[in-house]
């Protein structure tokens, strides 16, 4: 069960996530049983990019909306019949959360009757099986997945299938939604539900789709990653002209569309995430006339959707002539500029600008001086110890990539007297090592000469400091008292022949001079008698 929670956390964006976990508290304070369904099951396991997220609870939820607002979501458009809210969460995440349901079908053309019910039963009235799977996200089922249908194994094989014979019948916009997923994914529909496709198509099953259906197939064309291939398809089936008879492939901005794709990836691999469905709706419809668009806008449910459209180019209009006044005269202040505008804005204005001057900078934005930004951080700023663990180091990197687009740092002397003020201090020295009591005694000894002596104080490693044999004389080995007695005293003669044939001290400091042999007490000394 971990591994498709696992999965789910690596394959959504940071901002799906968060926008999961968003809806799940709300759910669960509501104690509502929630679940990940639909499109964001397909596309988790599939590979391929996650548009929106689908979630279905067990109970209502036009009943979260205050709740979900509370939590930072924006409510964009209610469906009450179905129980379905669409949303906007944190980060341009687009999500809707339904109702679990059955849906009854008295009459080809006619809206289905909905009922409450299980995840179970809501699994099973959906379109196809790759569709109708569910992953619970709820305290004790976490991680499982429901898969009545193993849709699991159509991913695998990458086929389309159909859940039963009469669903092309009971809802007709799933022959353009089949043909939509077939231009998206390149699969194939299974044989059967190729059978049942023909069929409906030659029955004209189409005559009697809905209204609002139709509306959530053109909003579906915003957000395909490749919507121009996706148009050609239903113009070949027949489709695009249900979804407004005006429409075809000759009134689409092609060259538009071909260059806001790539744009878009541009600005992706930088790590935003602009939502291109409004750029796209606006190239998809380009050649049509004012009151066609306008039709087509009428049919939308998400008024998000179409309040960004209606607004893409006015809005562009006035990002254009901001860039070309004082507030973007030099590289620095275009880029602070074009930084806290929409990325959408910038994303439509990259491909529509007409000012030669505004197509340079957004250019520039995108491509020249991002490799100046990489730069950061300089080598001037390792050198000076300028890290990112200081507390203003952010500040310091933004004032340099500033100074660098406006070619005020020019050379290694300026940038380091412009970093300078900023190092941070150094260290303080390490302290002095102690010395043991043996080799500070010896260090403050005084020598021969009257000096202490500082040579003496360097320590042997393992041992105490060697002295000279005549500094430190050998001890004395006592004798029994009865030879002390009987000892005769020598005479001063004797004693000064002595102290002339007594040896010299060893020269040699480390090694210590060898101790008599001490004297026998049992044998008197050898000398003259005394007189």
């Amino acid at each position: 069960m971990a591994d498709y929670i696992y999965t789910m956390e690596i394959r959504l964006t940071p901002d799906q996530l968060k926008g999961v976990g968003l809806v799940q508290d709300v759910a669960r304070a509501a104690g509502m049983n929630l679940y990940l369904t639909g499109g964001a099951i397909r596309d988790i396991i599939s590979g391929f990019t996650i548009r929106d997220l689908d979630f279905t609870v067990q109970g209502n939820p036009l009943k979260l909306q205050k709740d979900l607002e509370k939590a930072g979501a924006k409510i964009t458009a209610v469906e009450e019949d179905m129980r379905t809210i669409f949303i906007s969460l944190p980060g341009n995440a687009r999500a809707e959360i339904s109702m679990a349901r059955t849906e009854r079908f008295e009459k080809t053309g006619k809206p289905p009757i909905v009922t409450p019910a299980t995840i179970h039963d809501d699994l099973r009235r959906r379109d196809f099986t790759v569709n109708a799977m569910a992953l619970s996200l709820n305290e004790g089922s976490r991680g499982l997945l429901l898969d009545p249908f193993n849709g699991v194994a159509d991913i695998e094989t990458k086929v389309i299938r159909i859940l039963h014979n009469y669903s092309f019948l009971e809802d007709p916009s799933r022959m353009i939604r089949a043909t939509r997923f077939a231009a998206r994914f390149h699969w194939p529909l299974e044989e059967r539900t190729q059978a049942r496709y023909d069929a409906a198509k030659e029955g004209k099953y189409i005559d009697h789709i809905l209204r609002s259906s139709i509306g959530h197939e053109i909003a579906a064309l915003a957000h395909e990653d490749d919507p121009l291939h996706v148009v050609k398809m239903l113009e070949k089936e027949g489709w695009l002209e249900i979804l407004h008879d005006h429409w075809t492939v000759a009134k689409v901005d092609t060259n538009g569309i071909g260059a806001l794709m790539k744009t878009r990836q541009q600005m992706v691999d930088m790590g935003y995430t602009p939502d291109a469905g409004p750029a796209f709706m606006y190239f998809l419809t380009a050649h049509l006339s004012d009151k066609d668009v306008s039709d087509i806008q009428k049919q939308i449910p998400r008024k998000d959707l179409v309040e960004a459209w209606r607004d893409i180019e006015e809005h562009a209009k006035t990002l254009a002539k901001r860039l070309m006044g004082k507030e973007a005269a030099t590289p620095s202040r275009t880029w602070q500029l074009l930084s806290s505008a929409r990325p959408e804005m910038v994303l439509f204005l990259a491909v529509k600008a007409k000012q030669q001057s505004v197509e340079q900078k957004i250019k520039n934005y995108l491509t020249k001086w991002r490799q100046v930004q990489q730069k950061i951080p300089l080598p001037e700023m390792t050198e000076l110890l300028i890290t990112p663990q200081l507390p203003e180091y952010p500040k310091i990197a933004h004032d340099v990539f500033m100074l660098l687009l406006d070619g005020k740092l020019r050379s290694r002397t300026e940038t380091l007297k412009f970093l300078k003020p900023f190092a941070p201090p150094p260290p303080p020295p390490l302290p002095a090592p102690r010395r043991g009591r043996a080799a500070k005694a010896v260090a403050e000894a005084p020598t021969a000469a009257g000096k202490p002596g500082a040579k003496a104080g360097k320590k042997a490693k393992g041992a105490a400091v060697a002295t000279p044999a005549a500094a430190v004389p050998a001890p004395a080995m006592p004798q029994p008292a009865k030879a002390q007695a009987k000892a005769p005293e020598k005479s001063k003669l004797e004693k000064s022949k002595s102290e002339k044939t007594s040896p010299k001290p060893a020269k040699s400091a480390a090694k210590p001079a060898k101790k008599p042999a001490p004297k026998s007490a049992a044998k008197p000394t050898k000398g003259k008698k005394k007189r």
